[in-house]
């Protein structure tokens, strides 16, 4: 499953269990937010052993992409069956502080920054 646009693309590989986010994501509110969010839950919905989320290719990400990111994590707390990690950059700077946060919403949440 792939959504692309001409400023990001989000796609959803079945293979590797990894959803990969390119460019910048500056949409609108949740409602605009909701065809990713709608890959991030078809992506559980499978019941993958371990689901990756690869940010290291996303250079920008707004504050109603950073809330949908946020809600979605918390939802993964409770499903202690699939074990999540999500992938950052070093050299995007907005990536360390969002991940740290996101592991405060989920302290068992793998994260890894490149």
């Amino acid at each position: 499953m792939e959504i692309k646009d001409d400023n990001y693309k989000v796609c959803y590989d079945t293979s590797s269990a990894s959803i990969n986010f390119h460019g910048s994501l500056r949409l609108n509110g949740m409602e605009e937010y909701s065809s990713i969010l709608k890959i991030l839950n078809d992506a559980i919905s499978g019941n993958p052993a371990r689901l990756t989320l690869n940010l290291i290719h996303l250079d920008f990400l707004n504050s109603s992409g950073i809330t949908m990111l946020s809600k979605f994590v918390i939802g993964m707390r409770s499903n202690s069956a699939i074990h999540l990690m999500i992938l950052g950059s070093n050299a995007i700077p907005w990536q360390g502080k969002l991940l740290k946060n996101l592991q405060r919403l989920m302290p068992n949440l793998n994260m890894k920054l490149i």
